[in-house]
This record gives structure tokens, C-alpha cells and sequence, in this order.
């Protein structure tokens, strides 16, 4: 197991321009992490292309890996011609993955506000080719595409499922994010044994939930049957992170496992905590 960090648990501080992304490579190298995992938000290696060898010359400076870049996607589009377009879009943030060195790449898929199961099934074999063409596109890198748990749509354990299955492609998984599945009112210990087996790339992220009747008001947010949420640092909410963190051990998962804070504590103390929980949990379970 490789334990690092998300760049957007530093968000704050690179919205703030505290720190660029270079800095966050080395304040991850800096407090124990052993990868950084890539999601352009703060900054841009669209606009900003210099940024891909940059990030990738500052991480092995710093000792640590590029584990995935993750980015958003929809291919739930109005016209033929979008679609084919953010297939095309897509595609080429695989080059840019291909550039920052990584073999995982993390792509959103879909989003919609009807997000019942019907609508789901007569969506599926288009998001699935959608997928299948970006993940033949990697595979001339060696690059493995994942879907996230992520987005309300596409966000149950089950849908996860059903769209590798109808994918079929050897370099297409999930990146396991082991807190979103509350968002689609799963429990995550359920979850995670469902799903670890499918996971190219595993998520620690922890939440603090209320039940619909008892809103808490600002700083929440609401799961798709109306319950409450709010980002917690690792190991403080409401998961029991010990019997996860047990279930992805106990698989033989041996990967990348990236922290994500989204807190609203600092973001610097949200992210080192989180680092230090994983760390003593997976030695002690």
C-alpha cells in the first residue's frame, strides 16, 4: 500500500494561492505521503501544458509518485456532435495523464437530475461506449480508466458495477471512493466489500451524517434521499474506518490509497490528520 494524497484536499490553499501545485507535491512529500494524485481544480494543465512535466519533475524530486489524475466528465449530452466531442475531450486528458507519468486515470462519467434506475438502463450501453473508446485510447499508454463512485447517477454500488461489466475492457475499473457511497445512502463498510475488488484506486474520505428530520443547517449537504452530510477528517466522522480500511487490507488491495479531506477545518490539519489515521489503521487492523 501507497499512502498519499488528493490535491484538492489542499483546495483552500491553492484557491488562495498559499501554495501552487508544486508546493503541494512537496508539503505531501514534506508530511509523509508517498504519491500525490492529480485533480486540476485550482489550477489548469489544459491552459497551463508546461505544468505536466513541471508536476512530474517536482514529484520525483520530492521523492513521492504521480498516482492518477482524476477530471469530470458527462457524457449525457444534448446532441450526437457534444458527445463525440467530450469523448474526444476526454481522450485527450488521457494524453495529458500520459504526460504526468501515470498509469490511472480517473474520469467522471455522467450526471443528470433524473437519476432513477430506469433512466439509468436506458443510459447505460451509451456511457459504457463512451468509456470503452477513452479506455482503448489508455491502453496505448498502459494508462487504466476508472469511474468514481461520484455524482448521484453513477454513485451506488450497483450502477458502479453494472457500467464496468457493460464496458468490458480490461484497463476500465473504479477508483473505490469509500465515503461517497454514503451520498447514495449506502453504508460504506456494505459497499466497499462489494466494490474493493473492482478498485484500480482507492479514496479515504470520511463524512458526518444526520438523518433527513434533523437538518444542521449551513455547511451540509443533502445525500439523495434528503439525509445530511458534511466532510469530516479521516477517522472523526461517522464510517467505521477501522472495518473499512480492514476490508480493503484484507483483499490484497495493494495499491494507491489517496486521502481526501473536504472538511471544513483547516485544510492543512484536515489533510496531515487524515495522513496519520490511514497510516496507524492500516497497522493496526
Amino acid at each position: 500500500m501507497k499512502l498519499g494524497l488528493s490535491s484538492y484536499s489542499l483546495v483552500k490553499a491553492l484557491r488562495s494561492q498559499e501554495l501552487d501545485i508544486l508546493g503541494v507535491i512537496q508539503w505531501i512529500a514534506d508530511n509523509g505521503g508517498e504519491h500525490v494524485e492529480i485533480v486540476p481544480i485550482g489550477f489548469n494543465l489544459t491552459e497551463n501544458p508546461e505544468l505536466i512535466d513541471a508536476i512530474r519533475e517536482k514529484a520525483a524530486a520530492a521523492g513521492i509518485e504521480v498516482s492518477n489524475y482524476a477530471i469530470g466528465a458527462n457524457f449525457i449530452t444534448e446532441t450526437q456532435e457534444q458527445y463525440e466531442a467530450e469523448i474526444a475531450r476526454v481522450k485527450r486528458e488521457v494524453d495529458i495523464a500520459a504526460g504526468l507519468g501515470v498509469k490511472r486515470m480517473r474520469h467522471d462519467v455522467a450526471s443528470r437530475k433524473d437519476t432513477s434506475i430506469v433512466r439509468f438502463q436506458e443510459d447505460l450501453e451509451k456511457l459504457a461506449a463512451a468509456c470503452r473508446e477513452v479506455a482503448d485510447h489508455a491502453a496505448q499508454y498502459g494508462i487504466t480508466t476508472s469511474v468514481e463512485n461520484h455524482g448521484y447517477y453513477v454513485q451506488a454500488s450497483d450502477r458502479v458495477q453494472a457500467l464496468i461489466h457493460a464496458v468490458d475492457r480490461p484497463n476500465f475499473r473504479t477508483t473505490l471512493d469509500v465515503g461517497n457511497f454514503m451520498c447514495a445512502d449506502e453504508n460504506s463498510v456494505v459497499a466497499v466489500q462489494k466494490n474493493i475488488s473492482y478498485a484500480s484506486m482507492v479514496h479515504v474520505k470520511d463524512f458526518y451524517l444526520r438523518p433527513a428530520s434533523l437538518n444542521p443547517g449551513t455547511g451540509w449537504f443533502q445525500t439523495a434521499s434528503g439525509n445530511h452530510l458534511r466532510g469530516a477528517i479521516v477517522g472523526h466522522g461517522d464510517i467505521d474506518m477501522r472495518q473499512v480500511i480492514s476490508i480493503v487490507k484484507r483483499s490484497g488491495y495493494d495499491g494507491y490509497i489517496s486521502v481526501e479531506f473536504e472538511g471544513m477545518e483547516d485544510c492543512y490539519t484536515g489533510s496531515k490528520l487524515g495522513l496519520e489515521a490511514v497510516r496507524r489503521l492500516w497497522d493496526e487492523v
